[in-house]
């Protein structure tokens, strides 16, 4: 098993090898996006450290996301899966293969959005940066195990795409980066609980405060979880080939 599941991520990133517009989008972008915001907000002393950290968590969950579910798709419509699922490859192989060629990336992006955070844009957090790079690299594998997910249930790149304000938008908006959770209403409360980037956020900010224990090792259990389960849904809801 484990040898046709390294050969699957191993096919993934000759393949990406060959693409280098996705590369660049998967390792660039994020610092891009970060390097803007980190300028609109250059004449508001100390707002850069108060909302980087969060921003960090927002874009490698979209971007891996995006890339993933939208890849995957396309190797169901050109009927890459199909043939492959002629061979002893199974789903569990499939998706296990696929996110660790996009975790690889998930961890240079990681390494790269978080050094042109502290380093170009003066980010400063009061943990240790391990901890925000663990968290970076963590939150765009749970971008790539949801586009694994979401991907089996769309039939072109457009409505892969269109899943973006189903499951992204919301988190977006509920999961603490424009106000605290708890200055939310109740009800947006409770449902924000249920939303994994929140937790993504609330390790971020743990981090950024200098928190450790439960307050950084209950978002990252929950970041874990949620990233294994959507790994297994994505293996049982793999389809070979779009109608």
């Amino acid at each position: 098993m484990f040898l046709r599941t390294f050969a699957t991520a191993g096919r993934v990133l000759r393949q990406l090898s060959h693409d280098p517009r996705s590369i660049a989008l998967m390792l660039l972008m994020p610092s891009m996006l970060v390097g803007l915001f980190a300028w609109l907000f250059s004449g508001q002393e100390g707002a850069f450290d108060r909302f980087g950290g969060p921003i960090l968590a927002l874009f490698p969950f979209i971007l891996m996301f995006l890339v993933t579910s939208v890849t995957t798709l396309r190797e169901r419509r050109s009927g890459t899966l199909e043939r492959l699922m002629t061979t002893p490859l199974g789903k569990a192989d499939f998706v296990l293969g696929y996110a660790i060629a996009f975790g690889l990336m998930a961890v240079l992006q990681a390494l790269v959005t978080v050094g042109f955070a502290v380093t170009v844009c003066g980010l400063t957090v009061d943990g240790p940066l391990w901890q925000l790079g663990l968290v970076a690299v963590l939150d765009g594998l749970l971008g790539t195990g949801l586009g694994l997910f979401a991907s089996a249930f769309a039939r072109t790149e457009f409505q892969a795409v269109q899943f973006m304000p189903v499951l992204v938008f919301p988190q977006i908006l509920l999961g603490g980066l424009l106000m605290p959770r708890d200055d939310m209403p109740a009800a947006l409360t409770a449902i924000s609980d249920w939303l994994p980037l929140s937790y993504v956020i609330d390790a971020v900010n743990a981090v950024a405060t200098g928190d450790e224990g439960w307050e950084l090792g209950r978002p990252l259990i929950v970041i874990c979880a949620v990233l294994m389960v959507s790994l297994l849904l994505a293996s049982l809801t793999l389809r070979r080939r779009t109608p």
